[in-house]
């Protein structure tokens, strides 16, 4: 729980309600000072009861105030050691910050959202995904925007090892094509915070095609997710210069490697030989090295 505290009170922030909404976000804004307030201060803080504090406290998974302090010291330590070992202060970008810095800065994030993204994926769901696509006689990806990346990502690897599958950026092709999906197809839509209308649109109706529908948002709380059959979180953060739709790049890409890997897995002569062929379908394209001498 200490290790992936900050990250899972992240995610569930769209589900508080505004009084404990408000404790969250007093609480990732400065974790560190919240972590050695008593309860009466931080509910002071931020304008609510002691009472609030403390059912905020169990709705995020602790017994009472003392653990969930006790649990954000933790966090906070681990956090200051991590930053530690990319040379950074903190996190955020400043307008002033050297390229060098903004460098450590961006090796920190990007480290930080593939490892907590790994550390709370539900591996059960992802066995069952995996399981799902390999059975599935079509795969559709929808995404929009840079979720539009990840989704072609995934659609373009499953294509190289010959899964049928396709990845739509467009709302309506997606759309029609989620409407005539076949019963046992995967329907997989990647949205950051899981309220794409588009996408939350096509996975309703391949849902109702008889499509195994598979979310990866970073609000596991979220309509996308609530409207799936497996939801694949990620855990992604947002800062000055780096919004969600940045920040969720490196952790949709990690789930969309892990699935790959795991279908390579499940079919390992399969998979060589597909890649073999592709690879020997592109090699003449390549121009040839210039003669050196």
């Amino acid at each position: 729980m200490v290790e992936d505290m900050l990250a899972r009170l992240r995610q569930t922030l769209p589900t508080l309600r505004p009084s404990e909404r408000r404790i969250a976000e007093a609480t990732l804004a400065d974790p560190a000072a919240v972590s050695s307030l008593r309860i009466t201060e931080l509910a002071a803080h931020c304008d609510t009861s002691t009472a609030t504090v403390a059912r905020f406290c169990r709705t995020i998974g602790f017994e009472n105030y003392k653990s969930f302090c006790l649990a954000l010291a933790g966090a906070v330590a681990d956090e200051n050691g991590r930053r530690r070992q990319f040379g950074v202060s903190e996190g955020d970008i400043a307008p002033t910050d050297a390229t060098s810095e903004v460098v450590r800065k961006l090796a920190y994030q990007e480290a930080r959202a593939v490892q907590e993204t790994a550390e709370m994926l539900n591996l059960e769901e992802v066995d069952r995904v995996v399981d799902a696509i390999i059975a599935a006689p079509f795969i559709d990806v929808y995404g929009s925007s840079s979720s539009g990346l990840a989704a072609q990502d995934l659609a373009y690897k499953l294509r190289r090892i010959g899964y049928y599958t396709s990845a739509w950026s467009d709302a309506h092709l997606g759309m029609t094509s989620a409407a005539v999906l076949r019963p046992g197809s995967v329907a997989i839509a990647f949205s950051h915070s899981g309220e794409t209308e588009e996408a939350l649109t096509a996975l309703d109706i391949a849902k109702r095609t008889g499509a195994y529908t598979v979310a990866v948002t970073n609000f596991p709380g979220s309509p996308l997710a609530d409207l799936a059959d497996s939801v694949l979180a990620t855990a992604s953060r947002e800062t000055r210069f780096r919004y969600g739709a940045m920040s969720s790049r490196m952790a949709q890409l990690m789930i969309v490697d892990v699935l790959f890997t795991g279908v390579a897995q499940r079919r390992p002569d399969a998979v060589t030989q597909a890649l073999a062929a592709t690879l020997s379908a592109v090699e003449g394209r390549r121009r040839p090295s210039p003669e050196v001498g």
